[in-house]
């Protein structure tokens, strides 16, 4: 079996820059895509990333390995206050702000009173509801770019697309499981290497991605904005925090579980440091941050939990956000190939969420466990990346699954217990 390196393991600098570039590749497409959707300047979200991991380590003590990228969850707020126009990006800077702010109020709550009023809150079933639906959430997006987004294989040109993401995947998994030594440590990024030289073998790189990597300059500053005070940004976009705190709860729970090392103590320094991150890119015109969960899936296949693997992956980040020629290779990676490396990242993002269920014994034999769990997750991932929208407002799918959770473990908490399970035996039970 693989060693197991916890947060205060250090690792040679030879090994150190490979598996921070891993965790930069497995981060990257999201983190880009966020800003992209919001109409945000990349550049700038990337820089901003690096600097709210290295906020997030030095407030956790470096006791809590996360990568700190761009939220999903602000998306719909933000356009409901921007409509898609750049002028009005200061105003949503605004209530991203008041977000971070409403998230620092809730970080140092659960440092002054401890963590059981998140507990009650948000118990394993939600928490775990709440990892589970981020990656099957996020599966049709894997699914898409492994084959296309209309999931039919009609000619030449999708069929190498195909074997390029099955030639990835096929990479990685096997790194992963046969090799030994170093390499198996690096099973994503290997992946990618793998796809990506592939891809340029067959031509399948985007010409134009190619030009862009000649253009783009070695060196330069991302643009800043800074953030300009509305009340209605504040309203609608501040109440965005609790997806955060439901978020960051959830991938404590699950990094626990795989180090079996109970992290809940830090939950609190672990809110701050979130809420530090999102109010400094707040303030410099950067997208608001969250722990990221690929980069959860990349500690649980590689078993390595190392905060200075987070210190190289935002180092790097922070030399991508000053080097636009970077960026530009790292943007022109195929669909194929980030499909290939995604399916596995979702896959144990979905199965990490399980994981929390069984660690904390949840009884499925409970028809409010069953409720909870079972409508947060088919909704989330019914609406997919789409998102709900209502008239001009559009919510991501894992925010309302995630809000969906906690408000219905709220509901049926009032009452009678749900006692059906205690002297009787059930389906569920049944079949396990």
């Amino acid at each position: 079996m693989t060693k197991l390196y916890y947060p205060e393991d250090k690792l040679p600098l030879s090994r150190l820059l490979p598996m921070g570039l891993q965790h930069v590749v497995a981060m990257f497409g999201a983190t880009v895509l966020a800003p992209i959707l919001m109409g945000f300047n990349p550049q700038t979200a990337i820089f901003f990333s690096g600097v709210g991991t290295l906020l997030f380590i030095a407030i956790t003590r470096a006791k809590v390995p996360s990568y700190l990228g761009s939220s999903f969850a602000f998306i719909g707020p933000v356009l409901a206050v921007t409509g898609g126009m750049a002028e009005k990006i200061p105003f949503a800077l605004c209530g991203i702000a008041g977000a971070a702010a409403l998230y620092a109020i809730a970080g140092a709550a659960t440092l002054r009173f401890g963590s059981k009023w998140i507990d009650r809150l948000m118990p394993p079933i939600v928490t775990g509801s709440v990892v589970a639906l981020i990656g099957l959430n996020l599966s049709s997006s894997a699914v898409a770019n492994f084959f296309n987004a209309d999931f039919r294989l009609t000619n030449s040109a999708e069929a190498v697309n195909l074997f390029v993401a099955v030639a990835t995947f096929t990479v990685a998994a096997c790194v992963s499981i046969y090799l030994k030594g170093f390499l198996r440590l690096l099973p994503i990024l290997t992946g990618v290497l793998a796809g990506y030289a592939l891809s340029l073998a067959l031509g399948i790189i985007d010409p134009a991605h190619i030009a862009a990597i000649s253009a783009a300059p070695w060196l330069g500053l991302p643009p800043f904005i800074a953030p300009a005070f509305s009340l209605e940004a504040l309203l609608v976009i501040a109440p965005v925090f609790v997806v955060l705190v439901a978020e960051n709860k959830g991938h404590i729970e699950a990094i626990s579980g795989y180090m079996k090392r109970d992290l809940n103590p830090h939950l609190g320094r672990a809110y701050l440091g979130d809420a530090a991150a999102t109010f400094a890119a707040a303030m410099g015109g950067g997208t608001p941050q969250t722990t990221y969960a690929e980069n959860m899936g990349v500690m649980a296949i590689t078993r390595v939990f190392s905060v200075y693997n987070f210190i190289a992956a935002a180092c790097i980040a922070l030399l991508l956000g000053l080097c636009p020629k970077f960026g530009a290779v790292i943007l022109s990676i195929p669909a194929p190939v980030l499909g290939g490396v995604t399916v596995i990242l979702y896959g144990l993002i979905a199965m990490m969420g399980i994981k929390i269920w069984l660690d904390a014994k949840v009884d499925f034999c409970s028809h409010k466990n069953l409720i909870i769990a079972g409508s947060s997750i088919i909704i989330s991932t019914g609406l997919g990346v789409k998102g709900f929208t209502f008239g001009t407002v559009n919510i991501a799918g894992i925010a309302f699954g995630t809000v969906l959770a906690v408000m219905v473990n709220l509901a049926l908490s009032f009452g009678k217990e749900d006692k059906e399970a205690a002297g009787q035996d059930c389906a569920v039970c049944k079949i396990t």
